[in-house]
């Protein structure tokens, strides 16, 4: 037997979810792009949980379903509390609150295809408040309690900011979920699928996946993004800084994708959000940085950007802070998680591969006291 180092190329699961082919995205069928300018999260959720899109009242089903689930139990708000806020990072809070938000699901060890939707359902529902409470929280702040007359994409940025979203902060919002919610066989959705594979429940196959998301090599890309950025702070600097970084040959953040090779689909989509809100915000200059270093980094090393790259200035102009970006990233991939863990669990076979043993062989076992 031969290893595969990361296992690229290896194909280790069918899946009806979603696909990459010929660098062209697709959620059960339908492009990236015609989603991404045309439907609400909402849809995407039901299309990615049920391979269609919804009539309109199954679309206002599910808004309400989710709706009436946003709000998280008392004791894990004052167990937010209890966290060493100067230390804690938002990824780690929020693993550990969805394993804690388990404890309280009735449900939780019911593996019943209908326990598990409503599972699903208040799992995605519970998401942008488990995020928004700690975020306010370590803030000194209250938990803003949802409204349920808001999208979901509103509903979030109602919950960490106090005020409803302006409606291009909430297309924007929108958009850039739809963008993240599902991308094939990822390190977090084949953690999710391996965890419950052995069939224990959502609430660790969730918990498995957002543990492979926090690594800046996944979902924390985003985060280190806006760091050099802000490392940067000008257009001038720009040149010095991505030369230097070259000539060191440093990994450069939010460039390159294992299954791309002429670009990630996504990215153009958050890069012209980026544009319309910088400039709203009057901060262009994040923008203007970022094309630049692009410039430089797909003309040295033929790289273009994923969709890391441009959401870190999307995320910025939104006034959410740095270190939440993954976080959110973890509000909308739930979707996709979901999605691929009830597919697991209704054709499931335990996934267990061999490894390719390069240690010493015909060793021969000394007593200790002739060591």
């Amino acid at each position: 037997m031969t290893a595969t180092r990361g296992l690229e190329g290896v194909v280790a699961a069918s899946t009806s979810v979603s696909s990459i082919i010929d660098d062209t995205l697709t959620y059960v069928g339908y492009s990236i792009d015609d989603l991404a300018e045309n439907a609400s999260f909402e849809e995407v959720i039901y299309l990615l949980w049920h391979r269609r899109l919804p009539t309109k009242t199954e679309l206002d089903e599910l808004k309400n379903q989710l709706s009436d689930n946003y709000e998280i139990p008392q004791k894990i708000i004052d167990h937010f509390k209890m966290y060493p806020i100067d230390k804690v990072h938002p990824m780690a809070a929020l693993r550990t609150a969805v394993s804690f938000l388990g404890l309280y699901d009735e449900e939780a060890d019911d593996m019943s295809e209908e326990a598990n939707y409503r599972k699903a359902i208040r799992l995605q529902a519970k998401m942008p408040a488990l995020v928004t409470t700690f975020a306010r929280i370590r803030k000194g702040l209250e938990p803003i309690a949802p409204n349920k007359n808001l999208s979901f994409a509103a509903n979030f940025l109602y919950m960490l900011n106090g005020k409803e979203p302006e409606s291009i902060e909430e297309e924007a919002f929108n958009k850039a979920l739809i963008l993240h919610a599902d991308h094939e066989l990822n390190a977090s959705t084949f953690t999710a699928r391996v965890c419950v594979a052995t069939l224990s429940d959502i609430y660790s196959g969730i918990t498995s996946a957002i543990g492979a998301l926090k690594g800046p090599l996944h979902g924390g890309a985003n985060e280190q993004v806006m760091k050099m950025l802000t490392e940067i702070d000008s257009v001038e600097n720009v040149e010095p800084y991505i030369r230097k970084k070259l000539a060191n040959k440093e990994k450069i953040m939010g460039f390159g994708h294992r299954v791309y090779r002429k670009g990630d689909p996504r990215a153009k989509h958050l890069k012209e959000i980026s544009r319309k809100l910088t400039a709203l915000r009057g901060e262009p200059k994040w923008f203007e940085i970022s094309t630049r270093i692009e410039e430089i980094v797909t003309s040295e090393k033929g790289l273009p950007p994923n969709v890391d790259f441009y959401s870190a200035s999307v995320y910025h102009s939104l006034g959410i802070d740095h270190d939440l970006f993954t976080p959110i990233f973890a509000v909308s991939r739930v979707s996709g998680w979901i999605a691929h863990i009830l597919e697991q669990y209704d054709n499931n076979r335990l996934i267990r591969p061999r490894a390719e043993y390069i240690g010493p062989s015909k060793q021969v076992y000394v007593p200790l006291e002739d060591r």
